[in-house]
């Protein structure tokens, strides 16, 4: 093992060049040559010789049998202990040199740990920041590719409702006509049973032709609205007074069997259509309406929201939706009702309304439980 050389500006004394095990090594050797015996002393002994090393004492020679040897025995010591020095110094500014360079690599290693950290940390940064922008972009994707679907099915909706629209008034009016018609020839007819079964058997078709007449009319109806026809300005309106009135329609509409609980609270006015907004309204009660038992209970209830928004929410205790069928709520023509008894348009054209009235709509249900319908309309 090397030791460590003291600086030349310190005092060494023998310990410091050479250890004890190596002195004594030191003085057989002397023994050896001189035949003599030598002590080496690191205090003053009277009589011995001083063992100098850069112009310091540092030891003391001894030889009782041969004083005159002590000299010459000094000199050869201190000639040995020169390049025992030379070789501790050379020793020293190696593991020194050493020292310093494994500090300085271990100073380096610690920079480029530190400097790999902030660019691990910046490359996550920027990963993150890049997720969110590709998040966004396909978030944009699915919207452009939304309205442009649904401005397609408008377009659609449009010509349909412009093609079917002038034939079905012609099919009900001359509908109402056939049936005046019956009624004159029945007085003309025999009044025999056999006859009054034809004319009550021709009089339920006439009425049930009219009945789906008056379906498709209402349907063209619904395809207008969603396709965003005969718009109207916007107008002031009590939005509370257009639910009362949306309410009496929809228990007019089931012969007031349904009652609906209005639990009502100020609101500030909104603007917008009251007549689409109506409609919006209507669709969403009708729909809770038909999805409860008799019995059941449909409430709806307003209230300004903690952000100042006029918030309208629809309740029902009725069936509830299905969890498949969450996701194809507002699909313009999808409906979970039987074939025939319902368009597919009623929540697609309540949203619309809504969206252009900077609203907006969402919808809660649980199976068996019922299902909540809330619509928000930001403060004007």
């Amino acid at each position: 093992m090397v030791l460590r050389m003291r600086r030349f500006d310190d005092d060494p004394d023998i310990n410091d060049l050479i250890d004890r095990e190596q002195q004594m090594r030191l003085v057989g050797l002397l023994h050896a040559l001189c035949g003599e015996f030598f002590s080496l002393h690191s205090k003053p002994q009277a009589g011995a010789e001083a063992v100098e090393f850069n112009l310091e004492t540092i030891a003391w020679l001894s030889c009782s049998t041969a004083p005159n040897r002590q000299a010459p025995a000094a000199r050869l010591l201190e000639f040995i202990l020169f390049y025992v020095a030379k070789y501790r110094l050379a020793a020293s500014l190696h593991h020194d040199t050493t020292e310093a360079s494994f500090a300085e690599l271990q100073r380096q290693h610690a920079a480029l740990q530190e400097s790999e950290g902030r660019y691990k940390e910046l490359s996550e940064q920027l990963q993150l920041r890049v997720d969110e922008q590709i998040k966004v972009i396909e978030d944009a994707q699915k919207q452009l590719y939304e309205s442009a679907r649904l401005r397609a099915i408008g377009q659609l909706a449009a010509g349909v409702a412009h093609e079917i629209n002038n034939p079905i008034g012609f099919i009900a009016s001359n509908l109402r006509v056939a049936g005046e018609y019956l009624e004159e020839l029945g007085a003309k007819l025999p009044s025999d049973q056999a006859t009054a079964v034809v004319q009550d058997d021709f009089r339920a078709l006439l009425m049930e032709s009219l009945s789906g007449a008056q379906r498709i009319a209402d349907i063209v109806v619904d395809l207008k609205t969603f396709a965003n026809i005969d718009q109207e300005d916007f107008l002031p309106c009590d939005l509370n007074q257009v639910i009362a009135s949306t309410c009496h329609l929809v228990e007019a509409e089931f012969n007031h069997d349904l009652v609906i609980e209005q639990r009502l609270e100020p609101l500030p006015q909104l603007a917008g259509y009251p007549a689409k907004i109506s409609q919006a309204l209507y669709n969403i009660l009708d729909n809770a309406a038909r999805a409860i038992v008799p019995g059941g209970r449909v409430r709806i209830t307003t209230r300004v929201g903690e952000d100042g928004c006029s918030e309208v929410l629809v309740e029902d205790n009725g069936c509830g939706i299905a969890v498949e069928d969450m996701e194809r709520l507002f699909d313009p023509f999808f409906t979970t009702r039987p074939v025939g008894t319902g368009t597919g348009l009623g929540l697609s054209v309540a949203r619309d309304i809504i969206k252009a009235h900077r609203g907006e709509i969402f919808v809660h249900s649980k199976l068996g439980v019922g299902s909540r319908v809330t619509l928000r309309f930001l403060s004007q």
